[in-house]
Order: structure tokens, then C-alpha cells, then sequence
């Protein structure tokens, strides 16, 4: 067996270095879990440098977030066995610092929040409000319809802000969108 040098790689080295720490942060608010998120991203790379040579230069943020979407909705689809965490530390264990903690709580319930949507409301919310793709990019990710991409966001959106871990944060979420002029109701 053959390995090749890390000169052969045409680039993808570089890719993952520079790369990883976003998609990190991207996998952890797919999964909820910073440990979860992490073999994704590392499932994912070990994929996509096996077709490294095949996926066009232009394209390579689209075919990686594609192909992390993808096993993340594949890791759900295993049906894996949930980890019961607990989603805020001991009293004791609390930072003193207010500004801390209420950062903590905030992400907590954002995290929790997130869960509780489907796998592809969630995709939707984090590649839209966390990676700032616009509907088209989205659907390009998804592989589905604009209009699927804006009804999952409607939907997700009104999960988001029905939850009542979030009520008390609501500015953390984006205001409603008005009803366009001559929509039925």
C-alpha cells in the first residue's frame, strides 16, 4: 500500500487547517455537541479527500457544507444513542461573573432550542443565520427548492420562537418577516 506525500494532496491540507474551526462551529449547532460535531467534521473531511481530485476548485465550500449536511442527516438517521447531558452546570461550579453565565444560559437555550427542530429545519437555520447563505445557496446545499428552503426557515423561525426556553431571549431572534402586500391569509 502506497501513501501519498502531503505535497500530492493539491491543497486539501490546507483546506482542512483553514476550514476546520468553522466547520466545527457549524457541526456543533447541527449536532449540539462539540464532541459530536467534531467526528462529523472529521467523518466529513475523510470523505471529501477521497473525491479531493474530482470536486471543482470553485466549488469546494458547497461540496463540503453539502457533504456535511449530508452525513449529519445520515448520523440521525443511524438513530444513535442519545447522550443525556446536562444542559446547565451545578450552582457551585458557575462562573461569578454575571455577564458569563447569562452568555452560557443564552447558548444553552439557543443550543436546546435548535434541537427540537427537525434535522432539516435545523440545517436551515444554521447554513441561513449562522454561515449567512443566502435561499438560493441553501437550496444548492440541500439539494431541494427555494420554496422548500423558505418554508422550512418559516417554519423553524416559529419553532424557534415558540419555545419557551426562548421566550425570555426573544431579541436573540429575528423579527418576523411582514406579510407581503396582497397575501392571502
Amino acid at each position: 500500500m502506497t501513501y501519498e506525500s502531503a505535497a500530492d494532496d493539491d491543497g486539501f491540507a490546507e483546506y482542512a487547517v483553514a476550514a476546520w474551526p468553522r466547520l466545527v462551529r457549524t457541526a456543533q449547532l447541527l449536532t449540539g455537541d462539540f464532541h459530536e460535531a467534531e467526528d462529523l467534521v472529521q467523518t466529513t473531511l475523510a470523505k471529501v479527500y477521497g473525491r479531493w481530485r474530482r470536486v471543482p476548485r470553485g466549488e469546494i465550500d458547497l461540496y463540503v457544507r453539502r457533504s456535511l449536511i449530508n452525513n449529519n442527516l445520515s448520523r440521525i438517521r443511524r438513530k444513535r444513542v442519545v447522550h443525556l447531558l446536562t444542559p446547565v452546570l451545578p450552582e457551585s461550579l458557575r462562573h461569578t461573573s454575571a455577564g458569563h453565565a447569562e452568555a452560557v444560559e443564552q447558548r444553552t437555550s439557543i443550543l436546546e432550542a435548535l434541537a427540537d427542530l427537525t434535522a432539516r429545519q435545523r440545517a436551515v437555520m444554521v447554513l441561513r443565520y449562522w454561515e449567512d447563505l443566502t435561499e438560493l445557496e441553501i437550496a444548492s446545499v440541500l439539494n431541494c427548492s427555494i420554496g422548500t428552503v423558505k418554508t422550512h426557515a418559516r417554519r423553524g423561525l416559529a419553532a424557534l420562537r415558540a419555545h419557551p426556553r426562548l421566550a425570555a431571549a426573544a431579541p436573540v431572534l429575528p423579527p418576523p418577516l411582514p406579510a407581503p402586500s396582497g397575501a392571502r391569509r
